[in-house]
C-alpha cells in the first residue's frame, strides 16, 4: 500500500531533515487539499505526524486533526509523541483509524501492551526509528532520535507479538529526509522474519525506482512524504509502480 504523509507544525505542512527541528522546510500547502489529492489519486490511507505534539504534548494539534479526520474521505493514521492511554483514546474518539506509538513503546512496554489489549491491534501502529550499528543490527532510537537505546528492534518486537501486533512502521534514521533511497536490506530482513506483520517502510524514498525496490524488499506498505511534496512523482504513479513491482 502507498501511504502519503504530511507532517504538521502550527497547522502548516512541513518536513524535517533527520528529525531536526532546526532543519525544517515549510511548504505553502493546504493539508486538506493534500489529503483530497491523495484520495483522488487512489490512496486508501493517509499518514499525519503531529510534530508539535511530538515536541511538546501540551501543544497537540487536536483541533486540526479533528478537522482533517472529519473532512477526509480516506482513513487517517496519526501520531507524534504519544505518551499516554489518554492520548490514544482522544485520537480514536476523534475518528482516527490508527494511532502511531513510537518511543513510548520502548520506554513503557507494559502500558503499551495494555493499550494493545484495550483498543486492539487494528487501531495501533508501533513506530520504530532505528540506527544501524557496526554489528549490523537495528537499534531503536528515542527522544526525537537524539539517543539510541541498546535494544534491537527484534528484542522490542518480542514484547508485543503475543498480543497479535499487526502494524509496524520502521524508519532508518540515516535515510530519512535524505532522498537517497530506503534501507531495503532492513525491510527484507523484517519481512522474512515477521511475515505476519504489516511492515510499513519509511524514509529516503526519492524516485519510483525506490518505490519499486521497497515493494520488492517485502515491505507491505510505504509512507511517502518529501518525494510527493517536491513533485518527484504522484501518488497515482507510485501506486502503479508498487502494484507492478
Amino acid at each position: 500500500m502507498i501511504i502519503p504523509a504530511i507532517d504538521l507544525s502550527c497547522g502548516q505542512v512541513v518536513r524535517l531533515k533527520q528529525g531536526d527541528f532546526n532543519q525544517k522546510t515549510i511548504f505553502k500547502l493546504n493539508p486538506l487539499s493534500r489529503i483530497l489529492r491523495a484520495y483522488h489519486d487512489g490512496a486508501k490511507l493517509m499518514h499525519i505526524v503531529d510534530l508539535d505534539g511530538a515536541k511538546n504534548p501540551h501543544q497537540r494539534q487536536f483541533a486540526m486533526i479533528k478537522h482533517l479526520v472529519k473532512a477526509s474521505p480516506i482513513p487517517i493514521q496519526t501520531g507524534g509523541g504519544i505518551r499516554s492511554v489518554s492520548d490514544v483514546e482522544i485520537l480514536l474518539k476523534l475518528g482516527v483509524e490508527r494511532v502511531v506509538i513510537g518511543s513510548f513503546a520502548l520506554m513503557h512496554p507494559e502500558l503499551v501492551r495494555g493499550i494493545l489489549k484495550r483498543f486492539g491491534p487494528d487501531a495501533i501502529t508501533l513506530a520504530f526509528d532505528v540506527n544501524i550499528k557496526a554489528d549490523g543490527k537495528a537499534y531503536v532510537a528515542t527522544h526525537g532520535w537524539q539517543e539510541t537505546s541498546n535494544i534491537t528492534i527484534d528484542e522490542i518486537l518480542k514484547r508485543y507479538l503475543s498480543l497479535n501486533l499487526k502494524h509496524i512502521l520502521v524508519t532508518d534514521i540515516s535515510k530519512d529526509g535524505m532522498m537517497q533511497g530506503a534501507n531495503y536490506n532492513l525491510y527484507s530482513y523484517l519481512a522474512q522474519r515477521y511475515d505476519n506483520l504489516d511492515i510499513i517502510a519509511s524514509g529516503g524514498i526519492s524516485s519510483l525506482e525506490d518505490v519499486r525496490k521497497t515493494a520488492l524488499s517485502g515491505a507491505t506498505s510505504v509512507v511517502l512524504g518529501r518525494s510527493l511534496l517536491e513533485g518527484k512523482f504522484t501518488v497515482k504513479e507510485a501506486i502503479a509502480c508498487w502494484q507492478n513491482a
